[in-house]
């Protein structure tokens, strides 16, 4: 039943989010799930050149300002753009407000500050939910190590913590961000996990066509996600080389293997495409190799069934400590079998047996699981049942009842 107030009006919400909203997987599964339970949804967010300053998409308002996203770039880049985000969203939500009396706000990070643009309606008596898609300290160390030590280690621990305390209720992503925000003194009532789970009606196999694997012949690897440092696709890059030329650990005198026709297609964008284009060329695999840039959300899905095996190459550091891929459930949703890097949170979520795992920065190690799931068909399709029926287990529609049940309990107050 479509949600009312006490008036006898839709509840209305107000989203905040400094990223392209179209593009964000997370803040489009929630704002669709709030419009399908009767809210009035409203986003401020990033504007793409080209893109329109207002858009209704699946019963979402998007409004965005003039600021885009410097993917890759300097600190003070960042900086500057955060601090443009801030003011201009800050001005939006105060004239949306004045129109719209919203019940509930919700700021998406990063960054964890971005909450504060939204003061006004917080002194205006709404409750304003913070959702802390990363942890901001460990993401900036990770990002810029040589900038993130001492007294800005310090003041982004302190930004952190002034924002959870500003907020109404706060938002992440798994467990192990909620248990760092516990032992931080965080209290585990005002944490709510909402995973990063797929819709499992966008990921459907049964709505394409379906590929047996490797029924021509050819291996084909998939990656959706960021090109960026961080997701070790130049380790990716070095697997296919060592897979295609057949040899084990790509030294000279390292025992040969029999070579296997593999091609790895990317989707997304990011400032490491110029670095990996040249290293294929480098590795004599360009041809195998494919760019594709950023595709919409609403064609993810067709392009993994295209694949054979679905990727999740990242980098293992203190911020990644608490990662758990999104790409992760997207594969597995899709039936495809999953080669990750083994990190903590996602051995946590998915176990010993839904996955296949290498170790992070390992090429080898990734061409050593490659070949081990091509010559075990029994394994991978155990790997894959297992792998679908925990992402059935944490699928988005139980999520999506947990998230709009918890706003609506805001509202009411």
């Amino acid at each position: 039943m479509p949600a009312v107030t006490s008036a006898g009006v839709h509840p209305r919400i107000l989203i905040v989010t400094h990223s392209y909203y179209e593009e964000d997987p997370r803040l489009r599964r929630q704002g669709e799930a709030l419009a399908a339970a009767g809210w009035e949804v409203d986003v401020v967010a990033l504007r793409k050149p080209g893109s329109k300053a207002r858009e209704r998409i699946e019963g979402v308002d998007v409004h965005r300002v003039d600021v885009q996203r410097h993917q890759g770039a300097g600190l003070g880049t960042y900086i500057v753009e955060y601090a443009a985000f801030f003011v201009r969203a800050g001005i939006a939500a105060v004239r949306l407000h004045a129109r719209r009396r919203y019940e509930v706000a919700q700021v998406a990070t990063l960054p964890d500050p971005l909450v504060f643009a939204l003061a006004p309606l917080r002194l205006d008596g709404v409750p304003i939910v913070l959702d802390l898609h990363e942890a901001m300290p460990e993401f900036f160390r990770s990002r810029f190590p040589a900038a993130s030590r001492g007294a800005v280690r310090a003041a982004l621990l302190a930004a952190e913590r002034v924002s959870i305390a500003f907020a109404s209720h706060v938002l992440t992503v798994n467990d192990a961000l909620r248990e760092r925000l516990e032992a931080l003194g965080v209290p585990g009532g005002r944490v709510t996990v909402i995973l990063n789970s797929p819709r499992t009606d966008r990921f459907d196999p049964t709505a394409h066509p379906r590929r047996r694997f490797m029924e021509d012949g050819c291996l084909r690897l998939v990656y959706a996600g960021a090109l960026t440092p961080l997701y070790q696709l130049d380790v990716v890059l070095e697997a296919v080389a060592l897979l295609a030329h057949g040899v084990d650990e790509g030294e000279v005198i390292a025992s040969p293997a029999i070579p296997i026709d593999v091609t790895l297609d990317l989707y997304g964008r990011g400032d490491a495409e110029s670095m990996l284009r040249a290293l294929a060329a480098e590795l004599g695999i360009a041809e195998r190799i494919r760019f594709h840039g950023r595709i919409p959300v609403e064609e993810v899905a067709g392009r993994i069934a295209d694949a054979d095996v679905g990727l999740a190459p990242t980098r293992r550091d203190a911020f990644t400590d608490f990662s758990l891929s999104t790409k992760i459930f997207e594969y597995a949703a899709m039936g495809k079998p999953v080669i990750a890097s083994r990190l903590p949170t996602v051995e946590r979520y998915f176990g010993p047996d839904a996955l296949r795992y290498f170790a992070p920065g390992n090429a080898g190690s990734l061409a050593t699981a490659v070949r081990d799931l091509v010559a075990d068909p029994p394994g991978r399709e155990a790997a894959v049942a297992a792998a679908g029926e925990r992402v059935r287990e944490l699928s988005w529609e139980r999520e999506a009842a947990r998230y709009v049940g918890l706003l609506e309990s805001l509202a009411a107050r």
